[in-house]
């Protein structure tokens, strides 16, 4: 009897003090039951940088370039002088009754028409707020042309025609200068030029021209930077033979005839090239100038009006083995002349056909390549070495470089 008093006795204590401990956990704050929790790892999120937008902070970025740039971006429009009409030879009959009869059954639409007013378009963009302009040669052409050039300018305040001039052009380079006739002193907008040799394939470039005409003017186009150093070939109206651009970007912004001249930007809103070119049988495929090139000449455009071009005289080919293996050279170093130009700077220092041009200075020559290059780092009027292989003998002759001629180039 008194075991069971003792067992109930015991379990009265417990549920007292299981009350009591119940009692005292629901009295405690709820900080110490968190507290007392264990401690969760943190989520980290990471973003998905492939599907990132291509360009992130500004979604506007784009339009503000264009905006800032549109302004300096002007569209060229040149008159050219009348052609000369040649007079057909059957005109030289002068009987009247002959004339009419002939006339009436046998005159050709083709050759009696009447001479048309040549134009063309293009593009330029303002380097220097006193008008100062930059294109391509082949839309202005050179001064002395007689040609009329005007500018459009498309700026609040500024929107006229105005007439421009030709300060400065090289048709090997295809570049050309213009200055606005600015009588009333306007500040023109400008765009500022950046360095085309740090630009890298992939990065995103914008073209602005004034694509067939100016009903299409200050048409902003974008694509990506597709290439560097391209060389391509365009048959030249000018002078009607095939006329080679090398070192060309190329870049898939839309490019169509009008653009040329207007430049193409980066990123930053600086130029970086000047559109001059599209592949005529592809799509997304078009060339601009390196704007480096135009600032390596820029000053000697406008002091000057030209480009001097350091020049040998020569014709010259990259030697094979059979060449050398006759003409007994220890190796295939050099370039054969074929021949010397007359009254050239070449025929002046006593080059002749069949020598080989083995070095130029301190320099190594192994193509017609490496001579270009490295007459190209010297100017008009320089002095340099040559070293000649002529009948089984090398010698050192000296020349003095002399300034291409325009129809040679």
């Amino acid at each position: 009897m008194q075991n069971r008093k003792r067992i109930v006795v015991v379990m009265l204590i417990v549920g007292v003090l299981l009350a009591f401990s119940g009692a005292i956990a629901h009295l405690l704050p709820a900080a110490t039951l968190i507290a007392e929790e264990a401690p969760q790892e943190p989520i980290e999120i990471v973003a998905n940088t492939a599907a990132a937008p291509l360009i992130t902070g500004n979604p506007y970025i784009i339009a503000d370039i264009a905006e800032v740039a549109s302004p300096a971006t002007v569209f060229l429009s040149v008159v050219w002088p009348m052609p000369e009409q040649t007079q057909d030879s059957r005109s030289i009959i002068r009987d009247p009754m002959f004339n009419f009869f002939f006339d009436s059954w046998f005159n050709d639409p083709f050759t009696n028409r009447q001479p048309v007013q040549q134009r063309s378009a293009g593009s330029g963009f303002i380097i220097d707020e006193s008008g100062i302009i930059l294109t391509n040669q082949h839309v202005v052409g050179n001064k002395g042309d007689g040609q009329t050039i005007t500018v459009v300018v498309d700026v609040p305040g500024l929107e006229k025609e105005y007439q421009a001039e030709i300060i400065g052009s090289d048709f090997s380079l295809d570049l050309a200068v213009l200055r606005i006739i600015n009588e009333d002193n306007h500040v023109f907008p400008t765009v500022p030029l950046g360095d085309s040799d740090q630009s890298r394939i992939g990065e995103w470039t914008i073209a602005i021209g004034n694509p067939y005409g100016e009903a299409l003017h200050h048409t902003v186009t974008v694509g990506v930077l597709s290439a560097k150093g391209r060389e391509i070939n365009i048959m030249s109206q000018e002078t009607g033979r095939p006329q080679t651009y090398k070192n060309l970007m190329q870049t898939d912004a839309a490019i169509n005839s009008g653009n040329s001249g207007g430049p193409l930007l980066n990123m930053a809103g600086e130029v970086i090239g000047i559109n001059t070119a599209v592949h005529s049988s592809g799509q997304g495929i078009g060339f601009a100038i390196p704007i480096n090139v135009a600032k390596d000449v820029l000053e000697e455009l406008i002091t000057t009006g030209g480009v001097s071009q350091p020049w040998i005289g020569v014709y010259h080919q990259n030697l094979s083995e059979q060449t050398a293996s006759q003409l007994r050279l220890p190796d295939k170093k050099g370039v054969l002349i074929l021949d010397v130009i007359q009254g050239s700077p070449a025929e002046e220092a006593g080059l002749q056909a069949w020598d080989v041009l083995r070095r130029i200075g301190e320099r190594d020559v192994y193509s017609t390549d490496d001579v270009a290059e490295e007459i190209a780092k010297h100017s008009t009027g320089d002095e340099i070495m040559l070293t000649i292989w002529r009948q089984g003998e090398m010698r050192l002759i000296p020349l003095t470089l002399g300034d291409k001629p325009a129809h040679l180039r």
